[in-house]
């Protein structure tokens, strides 16, 4: 599995890079896409961000947004659309993977799994 990963990250170094669209939703699907950063949104407040994990192992990641959440996440969208999130994303489980979500794009950590 771990060779599949590195396979994985490698691919999308290849070309270009693992690209995220933003996309804004009353809720998070039960179903997320691929590649997709969905927000949800409550009374006008943004809450949540929902993203399957860009390593391949196809975890659903849920991102608190509100400001007493903890942990939370601060995201900002450029002109273009290109969702940016801080702090890094780093899962404690599974895959372990540690990356930074920056206009749009995917950026491994050195120390994650699966850039690893």
């Amino acid at each position: 599995m771990k060779i599949w990963k590195k396979f994985v990250a490698w691919l999308w170094t290849f070309r270009g890079g693992y690209a995220v669209r933003y996309v804004e939703s009353d809720e998070l699907p039960s179903n997320l896409a691929r590649q997709t950063l969905t927000v949800a949104r409550e009374d006008g407040e943004l809450w949540v961000a929902g993203m399957i994990c860009p390593c391949g192992c196809k975890a659903k990641l849920e991102l608190m947004l509100l400001e007493e959440a903890k942990p939370r996440w601060d995201l900002r969208v450029d002109k273009k659309g290109r969702p940016t999130l801080s702090p890094s994303v780093w899962r404690n489980q599974g895959c372990k993977a540690h990356f930074w979500l920056r206009n749009g794009k995917i950026f491994w950590c050195r120390e994650s799994a699966a850039s690893a």
